[in-house]
């Protein structure tokens, strides 16, 4: 009786591996799939909330140099020198953003992330471009002040003070950081 096709293609494949030994453990290469980590969306939820809880619209600073429509600030216990470097350009920029078209709520969010953002990053002094107001109902720049407030409750934030012409003049603010 013939062999079958099959029969005959295991019969080969038993000659082929008879002399075939099996690898000791330590050469056997294991390939172990590794689950990703969950992404842990209600902690990122609530730490942006967080951020956005950590400033106030109403909050009235104690203590606030303002010169006219010039924005200043330096907090309590740092040397006048800082506020004259900063205003002078002192400090390189290292990062900035700008608020132009965010409503109120966005903008502060934005303000809270980015102030968080480059304190990890180590940046120290930052430019915030919140715009002159010309775009917005009475032609007042609602997130000037708004931001000198939000600014003021950050605690990383040593002082800040309106940008230099070409860097948006009244319509920005240099902000410097702590280490």
């Amino acid at each position: 009786m013939a062999k079958s096709s099959h029969e005959n293609e295991n019969h080969l494949f038993s000659e082929a591996v008879k002399d075939a030994r099996p690898l000791p453990d330590h050469n056997r290469a294991f390939h172990e799939i590794k689950k990703p980590k969950p992404i842990p969306k209600q902690l990122i939820r609530d730490e942006q909330q967080a951020l956005v809880d950590s400033l106030s619209d109403h909050y009235i600073p104690a203590y606030e140099i303002e010169t006219g429509e010039e924005l200043l600030y330096l907090r309590e216990g740092h040397s006048p020198d800082i506020l004259r470097k900063l205003r002078r350009g002192k400090w390189v920029i290292q990062a900035h953003i700008d608020l132009h078209g965010l409503i109120s709520d966005e903008a502060r969010l934005y303000v809270a992330t980015f102030i968080s953002d480059c304190k990890k990053r180590g940046i120290r002094c930052i430019r915030i471009v919140h715009g002159k107001g010309l775009g917005s109902r009475n032609r007042e720049p609602i997130l000037k002040h708004k931001l000198r407030g939000w600014l003021i409750q950050k605690d990383e934030v040593i002082a800040y003070a309106q940008a230099k012409e070409q860097d948006g003049g009244s319509g920005a603010v240099v902000v410097l950081l702590k280490a």
